[in-house]
């Protein structure tokens, strides 16, 4: 897996993927915990995720996700637009938890 150097608007994180596209899910989906519930899937509550936020502030997405393997700010990154790598992250997310709903029924 490489290492990416993920931006958009305030959020900066350096990923491990095995793809530009999947690390921009990935810092995506870290960005997107920090104000939904995920259902314990961390062990945070809802109170204690409003806390942080106040505390550390929330990272806010700009129109575009850059990814570059070289670093932060890099004219040759690759740019998607952040609502297509959100929708991807939404679709994602809405599989796993229908999956999980049917290995509940099954057990």
């Amino acid at each position: 897996m490489s290492k990416y150097y993920v931006q958009s608007g305030t959020m900066r994180s350096v990923v491990q993927a095995e793809s530009s596209r999947r690390a921009a899910l990935w810092a995506v989906h870290q960005a997107m915990q920090q104000v939904l519930p995920m259902e314990d899937a961390d062990g945070v509550t809802p109170q204690s995720k409003s806390d942080s936020a106040v505390q550390e502030g929330v990272s806010v997405l700009s129109r575009t996700v850059q990814v570059s393997e070289q670093g932060f700010d890099r004219s040759d990154a690759k740019t998607m637009p952040t609502l297509e790598v959100v929708n991807e992250w939404n679709d994602l997310v809405m599989t796993l938890d229908r999956l999980e709903r049917m290995l509940h029924l099954a057990s």
